[in-house]
């Protein structure tokens, strides 16, 4: 199973920054000063699923008995009593913390027996190494898990063999992933639980998911209840490694009774599957190796499907977002339309809070680039709380960025500077490196029209 790459989310003014200007200094000035220290969020915020036990069943045995190919499993596979985790390679500074504070959660909130080790013979090995090596192994992968080995090496001599192959597992005993190590402390980390999850349990996705990182539209972070909820039913001693799907459905609602007994008096949406079709449309739009034509007609194919289908939910809100993302650079007016829609979408969507406050960041931007910012202030303040609940540096840092310049606009200008220096320590932890905190500072920085003056 792999994370892919898709078109950043926040905003697109800049290309992402994809390698640093040309000068490149080893720190980096704000307002005559160097940047603060990075920040971490420090404790997870908790939110239980707030569904119906019997759309939860559906989604376990989708995630656990289907490959995001399509293919069928045939049986349940996990890890056997209790399971021990190595890190290999050269890993960055921030992997050992936010790895600790995983491993707690995992052990509090989905009751798996899973420590940190040092022993050569650990059940998952976290190997660091550079983005090009996982890319030379895995195109278009920024991080991915593989069953079997325990490094790289071993995965080199054993790609495209049975020793490899998720579908022929019958236990889980050992198993890598691989993480880059030349990225933002958040990518390594949104790589880490991602992995992980899967390492230890479902290896689907699926896009009618709105509060869960088991969706490949990257807007939760972190693991969330919902997937905590998962992964403890994972791990239910009613569950055996080897069951069949009709085994565990059998088992199902007794399990998740007991372990969300919340779950019990909710009616159920039954969401309906999200078919190929739209799925494509959106890898294409969004993925690596597609023009700027060809990902705006994917993205208005998608746009397409999801209507055709009778979609309200969050996939219909995705599909106006990606467009108007795709959008900015060929129409401005119309890619607000487009951002406008996603939002009317997602505010009449449960669990979609996220989902809005990306849509912020573009309508609070377009605000700014009119010079209004008072709108722009009523855009981002709701979101600033739901962008650190969701331990979204990236999100929270851009928020943050833009809430100075509306305010600067308005000529609160000490106001603006005390927030702008906030920002930047979370700037450093979702953008990593002082070039990119500080081209990311210009990219919003260009929006403002007094600015742009000068």
């Amino acid at each position: 199973m792999r994370k892919t790459f898709i078109l950043p989310l926040v905003l697109a003014l800049s290309a992402c920054m994809s390698s640093p200007p040309s000068e490149t200094p080893s720190r980096a000035d704000v307002d005559g000063g160097t940047l603060p220290p990075m920040k971490i969020f420090a404790a997870p915020t908790v939110t239980a699923p707030n569904r119906s036990n019997r759309d939860i069943a559906r989604d376990f045995l989708d995630l656990s008995f289907m490959m995001e190919s399509g293919r069928e499993l045939p049986i349940l596979t996990r890890f056997q009593g209790p399971i021990t985790v190595r890190v290999t390679g050269k890993a960055p500074a921030s992997l050992q913390p936010d790895l600790t504070r995983l491993l707690y959660r995992l052990r509090t909130e989905a009751g798996i027996d899973i420590t940190q080790t040092k022993s050569g013979n650990a059940n998952i090995t976290i190997e660091a190494v550079s983005k090009s090596e996982i890319r030379r192994n895995l195109a278009h992968a920024a991080c991915f898990v593989a069953p079997n080995i325990s490094s790289l090496s071993q995965y080199r001599s054993a790609k495209r063999t049975a020793k490899t192959n998720w579908g022929l597992l019958e236990n889980r005993q050992k198993l890598a992933i691989f993480l880059p190590n030349d990225t933002s402390p958040q990518e390594v980390r949104d790589c880490l639980h991602e992995e992980l999850a899967q390492a230890l349990g479902p290896l689907n996705d699926l896009y009618r998911l709105s509060d869960s990182v088991f969706n490949d539209d990257n807007v939760h972070a972190v693991l969330t209840g919902f997937d905590m909820t998962i992964l403890r039913a994972y791990y239910d001693p009613a569950l055996q490694n080897g069951m069949t799907r009709g085994q565990v459905e059998a088992r199902l609602p007794a399990i998740l009774a007991r372990i969300n007994p919340r779950g019990e008096g909710r009616s159920p949406r039954f969401a309906k599957s999200t078919n190929r079709e739209w799925i494509d449309a959106v890898q294409r739009a969004l993925g690596p190796g597609t023009g700027p034509t060809e990902r705006r007609n994917s993205a208005n194919r998608a746009l397409n499907v999801a209507q055709a289908e009778g979609w309200n939910d969050h996939r219909l809100g995705f599909s106006y977002f990606a467009l108007g993302r795709l959008m900015q650079a060929y129409s401005a007016e119309r890619a607000l339309n487009y951002f406008l829609y996603a939002d009317r979408v997602y505010a009449q969507t449960p669990n979609t809070a996220p989902h809005r406050a990306f849509v912020a960041t573009q309508l609070a931007a377009y605000a700014i680039s009119a010079g209004n910012g008072q709108e722009a202030l009523q855009l981002i303040d709701p979101h600033l709380s739901v962008a650190a609940a969701h331990e979204n540096a990236i999100l929270l840092s851009t928020l943050m960025l833009l809430r100075a310049e509306a305010l600067d606009l308005l000529g609160r200008t000490s106001e603006a500077k005390a927030v702008r220096l906030d920002s930047l320590g979370w700037a450093r932890y979702g953008f990593g490196p002082d070039w990119a905190v500080r081209a990311k500072l210009r990219e919003i920085a260009s929006l403002s029209p007094v600015k742009r003056r000068y």
